[in-house]
């Protein structure tokens, strides 16, 4: 069993050294790759990736134009990748190397999606943090109907068979174990490990949230909808028009026992306004992901350009 590593990295100069001695140390006794993201970084993290290329043939290495996002650096390493099990981990040090070994057991006992629970994570930050992210995944559990405890971690082991045909955009690479799902996969989820950062700087924000929140939406529309997408809009226009109706017949009651003509209040028009232009808006936001869909996946396009590759066959 051949094991493909996958790295993204953001400015990580810092921490890519013992990452890739401690990824080296693990997998040690396996045949393995490790597959290495640089997401136009701006730091030194080229000339770094560069120099442990020299050192070690197992070190793949690719280099984007620009910065692309941490889902089409994942989905660029798994299609550059060769093993018969991916594993996405981050660059941060955050996650622990050594936590692959238990989802290398989970994958071999039969399952194809191994997921990682950082459990102790946040538990110093419980209403800042660790109440929105439990919250966050137990909404995406209920709307995916897979239940996981923490669709954020990025360490996770996928059977490369339940994982080749999956396209990945926006922020979608945390809902893999869903799409696997779907499609029949085994999926199980392991406690890891959480390693505060010590060098370096976050490159996540509050605004990660609304961008998942609205991959979430999509998601939810691909799963049930995609192919019979007249029940989600003539679903949506039904209810408008529904709402329409009651306005109108409210509007006709208070003009006949005369307690408002038509013209003395703006509510109703402003009520059929903002809903007709809320769904007109979402509708159009499916509308547009749709068609960047098919543009890419028509044409065979990947949401990245790569500038350089290292140690490719």
């Amino acid at each position: 069993m051949k094991i493909s590593v996958v790295v993204p990295i953001y400015n990580e100069a810092d921490n890519l050294n013992q990452l890739l001695s401690e990824l080296n140390a693990v997998l040690k006794d396996y045949e393995h790759e490790i597959i290495t993201i640089n997401d136009g970084s701006k730091d030194n993290t080229r000339a770094v990736l560069n120099e442990a290329a020299t050192k070690n043939k197992n070190l793949k290495i690719i280099h984007f134009h620009g910065n692309f996002g941490q889902t089409a650096a994942i989905s660029c390493g798994i299609n550059n990748s060769s093993g018969d099990v991916i594993i996405p981990i981050d660059s941060d040090l955050e996650n622990d190397p050594k936590d692959i070994l238990k989802l290398l057991e989970k994958i071999n006992e039969g399952y194809d999606v191994v997921s990682g629970w950082r459990k102790g994570r946040w538990s110093d930050q419980k209403l800042r943090r660790k109440i929105p992210s439990m919250l966050a995944n137990k909404l995406i559990s209920r709307i995916t109907k897979v239940k996981l405890n923490d669709y954020g971690c990025t360490l996770k082991a996928y059977r490369k068979s339940v994982i080749k045909d999956v396209s990945l955009y926006g922020e979608m690479h945390r809902f893999i174990p869903a799409y696997a799902s779907w499609k029949g996969a085994k999926v199980s989820e392991v406690e890891v490990d959480f390693r505060p950062r010590r060098k370096g700087k976050s490159n996540y924000g509050i605004s990660r949230i609304f961008k998942v929140l609205l991959d979430l939406v999509v998601i939810k529309f691909l799963d049930k909808y995609m192919t019979r997408p007249m029940h989600f809009f003539g679903g949506a226009g039904f209810l408008i028009f529904s709402l329409g109706v009651a306005t109108g017949v409210l509007s006709i009651a208070l003009k006949i026992i005369g307690l408002r003509d038509f013209v003395d209040t703006p509510l109703p028009i402003l009520c059929a306004l903002l809903i007709v232009v809320g769904v007109q808006l979402i509708a159009m936001g499916v509308l547009a992901e749709m068609l960047m869909r098919v543009y890419f996946e028509s044409q065979n396009k990947k949401p990245y350009q790569i500038a350089e590759k290292i140690n490719f066959e």
